[in-house]
């Protein structure tokens, strides 16, 4: 008999909130219990919509014949897995306690041999509090407990994965780990690590087999022969791989992926076996610059956040959207922000070509006895997501300073922030160094990041990615004030991977949250439950002067693109000077939201979100002027800058057009050449302006690709009073 078989326990279980648990001992009257469908979260429950606490799960099953039997030489074993549980879980198998689990996203698997029966009952108890203490948090949920991006009154309370009844053979291959050490045109070097629980001594052989998932070769096989004593044990080693197919981001080539299976073979028959796809890739920074299978690109991405704020209803179609409009929108990039997303996601990112920026679930700030179990969660995320081709880079924390409110801009406040960020953080300096370390020994391949939203600060640390709310928070200041910042710091534009502003929704999506008569609307409700922020808003334009809520989106998107522009721009110009990436603030609503996002939580784009897709185009013309008003009389130069981010040259044809206030064309000029194979921005031109009048004035920048393909970039410069 093969194994492992898999008896899934989705559908209908029995669940009762409590106020505290009972060791397992619960009335079986099922007039009592409420009924759920799992994977689900019991907030998605109609009497349970604002419960957080403490749940009791109950569900019999009955072991078919077929999974009860094995033979001699392998007899068969049984374990109960959880695949994940927010947040604490306590299992019992048919009465017998099996310990308990901290920890969301990793699964949870025990040993049942010994007390399985025809008819079964297994009961979990759940506990899933809210955070009260938002400054020392004790759950490692992320984004999940603490954000401003998500409803305050969801709970993820909840079995959020499938719970399986596993049947395997007398050894069971617990994890494996698989990594590319080298790779070349004819061979390609694999380190693997694979640990493996046996029932008792005997020999065993490991079985590799690699088939292409998405492409034309062929199939290859390898054996390794083992002698296992009882017990666990970790085997590691080297495999070779005949002409390997790498994996590329979409924007360099092919995402290749080849299905591995590893067959443990005991007595003649398949004791336990894991299947998962793998590519073929190496991923490193150098100073930030990122390479990929040893080219060097520039990364265009953005942040994401869990799929949906009920995480358990994540799909792999609505994952396989996501992906698709990241496309679209010329990313190579997404930030997992601040949690461990749905498995649908990472499966689909393999296929897609987006790589990942992987962070762990800490989000501000945490107290200090989480030590010891985030250092065993980090160990348990990059065993659980290290075969993924697309995770390129860790992070162990996001953002690890003073915040309980982000609307919260009262001096004392900003001066608590100031000091946890540049003085000391007992999670940044401490915490996240540990954890740095014990994700650097578990996975020697990927560039671990200690936190993001580290400043460099000369003589005392290199620093790492950057934020920046420069004309949305004013602990930040104006938007204009941010370029000689980075001037005068240059490293801070090293690698960014935050700034934005909110916008609302395009009104087809407002009218579902929120009434279209913008007279009506409830403002109060909006802060609370839909994460606006009104008075930040009010800092850059009067937005309450808006006479309708299509004119308050159009006022709001127009300000987001506008902000997003000045920030791209400005790091597509230092491209390779330092810059290796950037990655704006955020790509999609989990819930209905007045947000920071491009996509609203139904997944329709925002002006902002075709805007940001003009700003991340492989070749892209633009300019930085040196100020967006001005008076009649002054001058003021206009460069023109071209930028191809596509690994071949380009032929291209530029033009720019300067027209005034009455559309009368002031300067133009066009110019036709090849545009190097991932090239720095080059200045081609520069035109004068030196208006007379006051008025609007307009840059117009067309860039014309071989084909056809035409990219237009405007600029409105405006010149208000009168000559001096």
């Amino acid at each position: 008999m093969n194994f492992p078989m898999v008896l899934s326990l989705n559908d209908a279980w029995k669940l009762r909130p409590v106020d505290s648990f009972r060791q397992g001992l619960y009335p079986r009257d099922d007039d009592t219990w409420l009924t759920q469908d799992l994977p689900a979260h019991w907030q998605q429950h109609p009497l349970l919509e604002r419960y957080a606490g403490c749940m009791v799960y109950r569900r019999r099953f009955t072991l078919p014949d077929e999974q009860r039997t094995g033979n001699a030489s392998s007899p068969a074993r049984y374990f109960l897995r959880l695949n994940g549980v927010f947040y604490w879980a306590q299992p019992y198998f048919n009465g017998v306690d099996l310990g308990r689990h901290e920890g969301y996203f990793e699964p949870y698997e025990r040993d049942v041999t010994a007390w399985i029966a025809p008819e079964n009952e297994v009961l979990i108890e759940v506990e899933c509090p809210d955070e009260c203490h938002k400054t020392g948090k004790r759950l490692i949920t992320g984004v999940f407990s603490h954000w401003d991006c998500m409803d305050p009154l969801a709970n993820p309370g909840g079995i959020w994965l499938p719970v399986e009844v596993i049947a395997t053979g007398s050894v069971r291959l617990r994890d494996v780990l698989l990594q590319t050490e080298a790779a070349g045109e004819t061979l390609a070097e694999l380190r693997f690590r694979a640990i493996l629980d046996a029932a008792a001594a005997q020999d065993v052989t490991l079985r590799w087999t690699f088939a292409p998932f998405n492409f034309a070769g062929a199939v290859q096989t390898v054996e390794q022969h083992r002698a296992l004593a009882p017990g666990e044990h970790e085997i590691s080693g080297v495999l070779t791989l005949r002409d390997p197919q790498l994996w590329w981001p979409h924007d360099m080539g092919a995402p290749c992926l080849y299905t591995v299976t590893l067959d443990v073979v005991s007595g003649g028959n398949v004791s336990d076996a894991r299947t998962f796809r793998f590519g073929i890739r190496t991923f490193e920074l150098h100073d930030w610059i990122p390479y990929l299978n040893g080219t060097r690109f520039f990364i265009k991405g953005n942040n994401y956040p869990p799929t949906d704020v009920r995480i358990a209803t994540t799909t792999s179609e609505r994952c396989r959207e996501d992906l698709r409009l990241a496309r679209e929108c010329n990313m190579n990039l997404l930030r997992v922000h601040g949690h461990v997303a749905h498995p649908a996601f990472y499966d689909a990112a393999d296929e897609a070509g987006i790589l990942l920026w992987q962070d762990f679930p800490l989000h501000w700030l945490y107290r200090r006895e989480v030590l010891p179990e985030a250092r065993r969660q980090a160990r348990a995320m990059v065993r659980l997501l290290g075969n993924h081709p697309s995770v390129a880079l860790w992070c162990m924390h996001n953002e690890p300073v003073y915040v309980v409110d982000t609307r919260d801009e009262r001096l004392v406040t900003k001066l608590r922030t100031y000091a946890s960020m540049f003085i000391y953080s007992w999670n940044r300096d401490v915490l996240d160094s540990a954890l740095k370390r014990v994700v650097q020994r578990e996975d020697g391949r990927r560039p671990v990041i200690r936190s993001s939203n580290e400043y460099a600060i000369p003589g005392i640390r290199d620093g790492t990615s950057t934020h920046f709310y420069y004309g949305w928070y004013t602990i930040y200041g104006r938007l204009e004030e941010w370029e000689p910042l980075i001037r005068r710091f240059p490293k801070l534009a090293r690698f960014v991977t935050e700034f934005g502003a909110q916008s609302f929704p395009n009104v087809e999506s407002c009218v579902r949250f929120m009434d279209a008569d913008i007279a009506r609307i409830d403002w109060q409700r909006l802060v609370e439950r839909h994460q606006f922020q009104p008075d930040i808003m009010a800092h850059w334009y009067d937005w309450r002067a808006a006479r309708s809520l299509d004119e308050l989106v159009h006022m709001s998107q127009a300000y987001q693109i506008r902000l997003n522009r000045h920030y791209v721009d400005r790091l597509r110009l230092r491209k390779y000077r330092l810059t290796g990436g950037i990655v704006p603030f955020m790509f999609h609503d989990p819930n209905p939201a007045i947000t920071w996002s491009i996509l609203d939580h139904w997944r329709v784009p925002k002006q902002s979100y075709h805007a940001l897709r003009l700003a991340f185009s492989p070749q892209y013309v633009f300019s930085v002027p040196a100020r967006e008003t001005m008076m009649p009389g002054e001058s003021l130069d206009l460069p023109i800058y071209v930028v191809n981010d596509a690994h071949r040259d380009m032929p291209v044809t530029v033009a720019a057009r300067l027209t005034g206030s009455d559309q009368r064309t002031l300067a133009a000029v066009e110019r036709s050449f090849q545009l190097p194979s991932d090239c720095m921005a080059m200045e081609i031109e520069r035109l004068r302006l030196t208006p007379s009048l006051p008025g609007v004035y307009r840059l117009e920048l067309t860039l014309r690709l071989e084909k056809g393909d035409e990219l237009i970039n405007t600029y409105d410069i405006v010149v208000t009073g009168s000559a001096r």
